[in-house]
């Protein structure tokens, strides 16, 4: 049994990771605003990690085993966290993104299309922090999303007192209505009523993970002692054309695309450039990740089945 707290944990792969820690047995903490309580038997600390002061008196005396961030967005986030658990645990672990490696956000060495990325294009031990940026601000974060996690992860590797490990997640779906971001939703509707998906001329794969694989693998991380980033992702990339093809086959319909001109904007999941990430990583640490291919079509059964999500 270890004492584990989860910052954010109120949805999604969130929520179903602090299930299944209390689950395992583990004594579990969750902070969040308050929104949404956490399970019966799960601690719960109702404070905004952004208030460094309020984080400080909210903790008290709790020390962990390890900490689970799940919404950690910007380095200023990071850099009040890795104070406020100094001396509380032992190990961190922090949920980013597949969003890290897109190369029109940041001057990122290439790899040769059709090459998995490595975790080591994006070394959060080197990158270049700037706290001086409007981070605070809604629409400037929005816009640098994936800078913001970059950063993120430079603060608590470059100056996190414990060990550190972020796992850098491929595209989340499954769990129909839980997916609140409705990118499945996207193509099942149009393809439904015989709308336009719109793609890229010459659209690169990318990669995906099932929600409750990535509950599984965070899980996982908290019982392991790996450091540094890790990516999270199941074994074939698709691109917008398959992950089409998947879901017209589910509901009994022919896709129509429309090509988007050179810089236009097409659907989620059609990209004109080339990060999917490679698993090599996790698998040569032990974890069994899933083919795409098994899990998707069921997805998108449950997405065609959903009832509105109320969380």
């Amino acid at each position: 049994m270890q004492r584990i707290c989860v910052i954010g944990g109120s949805r999604y792969f969130g929520k179903l990771l602090v299930k299944r820690l209390q689950a395992a047995g583990h004594q579990v903490t969750v902070i969040n605003r308050g929104s949404t309580r956490p399970p019966a038997g799960v601690e719960h600390l109702v404070v905004d990690r952004n208030d460094e002061s309020a984080l400080t008196a909210a903790l008290g005396s709790r020390a962990f085993d390890v900490v689970v961030d799940q919404v950690c967005y910007t380095p200023v986030q990071a850099a009040i966290a890795a104070r406020a658990f100094a001396g509380r645990t032992r190990r961190y672990v922090m949920t980013s993104t597949i969003e890290v490696y897109d190369p029109a956000t940041a001057a990122l060495a290439s790899t040769p299309a059709g090459t998995p990325v490595p975790e080591e294009t994006v070394d959060p031990a080197t990158w270049l922090v700037a706290m001086d940026l409007p981070w605070l601000d809604d629409a400037y974060l929005e816009a640098h999303y994936a800078e913001g996690k970059r950063q993120a992860e430079a603060v608590f590797t470059q100056e996190g007192s414990f060990a550190f490990a972020t796992v850098r997640s491929a595209h989340v779906l499954g769990g129909g209505a839980q997916e609140f971001t409705g990118r499945l939703a996207h193509y099942t509707e149009r393809i439904i009523r015989g709308e336009e998906i719109t793609v890229h001329a010459h659209a690169q794969p990318t990669v995906f993970i099932h929600y409750e694989e990535l509950a599984s693998l965070l899980l996982w991380a908290t019982a392991e002692d790996f450091t540094g980033p890790l990516n999270a992702c199941s074994d074939g990339p698709l691109d917008v054309g398959d992950l089409s093809t998947i879901v017209a086959a589910q509901v009994g319909r022919t896709p129509v695309y429309r090509t988007v001109p050179a810089g236009g904007q097409a659907s989620p999941f059609s990209f004109d450039r080339h990060y999917a990430m490679s698993n090599a990583r996790a698998k040569k640490l032990g974890f069994a990740l899933s083919r795409t291919t098994d899990w998707l079509p069921g997805a998108v059964t449950e997405a065609l089945t959903a009832e509105p999500s109320t969380t």
